[in-house]
């Protein structure tokens, strides 16, 4: 792998399975703040979820998309990057965890029952870390042996390959729908091939399982046509959909201004208008984390 690539991410706290691979672990920021007894993610008041139980991973960090609003840094890229099996990166991961959590095992808010279910017994993995997973080619494999092990399984795609999309089965399959159009898709999401029926495909993949549409909204970029919005989720029909603000951080911030960022209000009319087209209704949000949770009207 590209050397300078990876120094940079490990200084980000990114924990490599391999030298050879792209496949990595990082804890996020929730994590460690549930771990210490704080606040979880909106994932919990989603869906149940115990951010200091969820496993941040990616098995790639290869991408085919160089998206404005991505907080990753498209300036490095991945090069000679060896896939490891499903069984090697099964065998890893809560280890990796583990060591990225490490520092806080002195906190004072830290209790040892805590401890226990992070280091010991985590039992979701969030397939989300960095890359677009299903560059990985074992990546319906990988998600068996989790899923087998245990463990809750959520994996967030771009949708651009929709063959491996077929064959997921996770607990929740996020597809991103960051465009109304195909105009737009290649405006904010700087695709490196021609997706956007591909992404279609993978939508269509959505309604016999449970899953979610994530949109991005960058205000002035992709924050209009709500009609359009709503009809390809009316059609995709996800069991929710969840439309969150771009926020201005890491390497994004070369790309797009401060301004471009929405507040939570704006968001909030945003979804209510794209529920209104698709046939959704708000079943949840958390302004703190700028996101809205649609699910379908009854």
């Amino acid at each position: 792998m590209h050397s300078k690539a990876c120094d940079t991410l490990r200084r980000q706290g990114y924990n490599f399975i391999s030298p050879l691979s792209s496949a990595a672990v990082k804890p996020c920021l929730w994590s460690k703040r549930a771990l210490a007894g704080g606040d979880m993610c909106y994932k919990h008041q989603f869906y149940g979820i115990e951010s200091h139980r969820c496993i941040q991973m990616t098995p790639t960090l290869r991408c085919n998309q160089r998206c404005l609003f991505c907080w990753r840094s498209h300036e490095l890229p991945i090069d000679e990057d060896r896939e490891l099996s499903p069984e090697e990166i099964v065998a890893s991961v809560t280890k990796l965890h583990k060591k990225g959590l490490s520092g806080y095992k002195p906190h004072p808010e830290v209790t040892e029952e805590r401890w226990d279910e992070a280091t010991v017994r985590p039992n979701q993995v969030a397939i989300s870390l960095s890359g677009e997973p299903t560059c990985y080619s074992h990546l319906p494999g990988l998600v068996d042996r989790f899923m087998e092990t245990g463990h809750t399984v959520f994996v967030v795609s771009n949708g651009t390959r929709p063959w491996v999309i077929r064959d997921l089965h996770p607990t929740q399959l996020y597809i991103s729908l960051d465009a109304p159009d195909e105009e737009t898709y290649r405006l904010v999401c700087r695709p490196m091939g021609d997706y956007w029926g591909r992404i279609q495909e993978s939508l269509s993949y959505l309604s016999s399982r449970r899953s979610a549409i994530r949109m991005t909204v960058v205000k002035g970029i992709n924050d209009h046509s709500p009609e359009k919005y709503g009809q390809i989720i009316r059609d995709a029909a996800p069991t929710f959909v969840e439309i969150k603000g771009y926020m201005y951080l890491g390497y994004s911030r070369s790309r797009l201004s401060v301004e471009q960022m929405p507040d939570h209000a704006y968001l909030r009319s945003f979804a209510e208008e794209v529920g209104r087209h698709a046939g959704y209704r708000i079943r949840d949000e958390s302004p703190v984390s700028r996101v809205v949770c649609l699910e379908e009207e009854p």
